[in-house]
């Protein structure tokens, strides 16, 4: 049986609602309203203070209870959070497993009817709309995997710039030591994927999605091979060749705007790598994707797939998904760690090496968030609050989800499968000399 809150005056009213959703909430949190009144639920100070610059906003959180909703909100600026943003991201879970009787949504109407305060414009900024169509990741034809990759990438190299490290690798770091700096584990990382390819002077690399390149002139620079790299993202292209001419590669690095699926001929590379691409290329097309890269490989080559896993069977549509496919990466899909490695094999690959990082990623988000944060200024000259907004809460919910378990990250190291010398030394020592 609900609780009766009819007779009750405004501010106890509210008072007594929130009290009520929030009274198994395990944490401490404040909810301040549009007018000023401020009400603190748990013991001891709150970690955070959820803000609502509108009526319609808490009304319908108090409704449908829905992150999604809530996510919204704060892009449109309706909501916003005061104190630690990875605390506020607990309240997801709880409220999906919170339940209320008809009687108490009913009074949550009325008090939110009730309340006095002018409410916000309800549009998303103009700078950054939703993602067009309605099921991006339902399917994957190149001029569709092209408008996702510059839904995502082509926002504005200089905003990247601002959070990334200095030489904006954007995929996972690899940390020695949890105080090393951003920069100095992505060189790190650099330099373990190009230990791992056991690259030798004058051999052919191919990085598919070569992001702003970071990877293709470390591996010319520090092991002279002759690297070539391939993007869907006209920024990052532009990019790539704007710093092969400043570095002075242009007769060991070469960069194309292609998709993987146009790239040519057999056998032609001795080394392939791809970091934090194949996330995007749709559970159906693996097959096509390793294949591709199967054709292209040299025997006794070696590739190496650097990506981002799921804990659960397959893309479900949930919570998580659907934000991630409407706002933030369009296409993306991912699996289990065991169904990406069991496609690589009926691709003819034999897989010589698995290694995971699940926590080194928590901690390059956390080196992005931070860094984000503190450029904020400079990250709204460049993008606008919405998109700010956007990949703040994204990389700080994607932290968490790392360091709870629910996604991973893999690095696979596989040649084509066959009789013989396997192509890497019969033990890992000469990747930590």
């Amino acid at each position: 049986m609900g609780i009766s809150y009819f007779t009750d005056t405004g501010a106890r009213r509210f008072e007594r609602i929130l009290a009520h959703v929030f009274q198994a909430y395990p944490g401490s949190l404040a909810l301040r309203l549009w007018d000023g009144r401020t009400f603190h639920m748990g013991e001891g100070p709150p970690a955070f203070t959820l803000v609502f610059h509108d009526r319609r906003a808490y009304r319908d959180l108090m409704l449908h209870r829905s992150p999604l909703q809530l996510a919204e909100a704060y892009f449109r600026n309706q909501v916003d959070v005061e104190g630690d943003l990875y605390a506020a991201l607990q309240i997801k879970d709880y409220l999906q497993s919170l339940t209320l009787s008809p009687a108490d949504k009913a009074a949550l109407l009325l008090a939110a009817l009730l309340a006095s305060g002018a409410a916000r414009a309800g549009n998303t900024p103009p700078d950054r709309q939703r993602a067009p169509g309605a099921r991006w990741a339902a399917w994957h034809g190149k001029d569709r995997d092209r408008q996702a990759i510059a839904y995502h990438y082509d926002v504005s190299n200089a905003f990247y710039a601002l959070w990334l490290d200095t030489q904006m690798v954007y995929s996972c770091a690899y940390f020695e030591h949890e105080a090393e700096s951003l920069d100095q584990a992505q060189s790190n990382k650099l330099e373990y994927i190009c230990r791992k390819l056991r690259l030798r002077r004058g051999e052919r690399l191919l990085d598919i999605g070569c992001g702003w390149g970071a990877l293709i002139y470390w591996a010319a620079r520090h092991h002279g091979v002759r690297a070539h790299g391939i993007t869907l993202s006209r920024n990052q292209y532009e990019h790539c060749l704007h710093k092969i001419r400043e570095e002075g590669l242009t007769d060991r690095v070469s960069v194309e705007l292609k998709d993987y699926r146009d790239l040519a001929g057999e056998a032609v590379f001795d080394k392939i790598v791809s970091v934090g691409m194949f996330e995007h290329v749709g559970l159906k097309n693996l097959p096509l994707y390793f294949n591709t890269v199967q054709r292209l490989l040299k025997p006794n080559g070696l590739f190496l797939n650097h990506g981002i896993t799921h804990s659960s069977e397959g893309w479900q549509k949930s919570v998580s998904t659907t934000f991630i496919n409407r706002y933030v990466f369009p296409n993306g899909e991912l699996d289990r760690m065991s169904n990406i490695q069991r496609v690589m094999e009926q691709s003819g690959f034999e897989i010589l090496d698995v290694e995971g990082l699940r926590p080194h990623y928590a901690m390059t988000l956390r080196h992005w968030v931070q860094q984000l944060e503190s450029r904020r200024e400079e990250a709204l000259r460049h993008v606008g609050e919405a998109t700010y907004r956007v990949w703040r809460l994204y990389m700080t919910a994607c932290a968490l989800t790392f360091e709870e378990g629910g996604t991973g990250v893999y690095q696979i190291v596989a040649a084509k499968r066959a009789s013989g010398q396997c192509p890497v030394p019969l033990t890992r020592r000469d990747l930590y000399r």
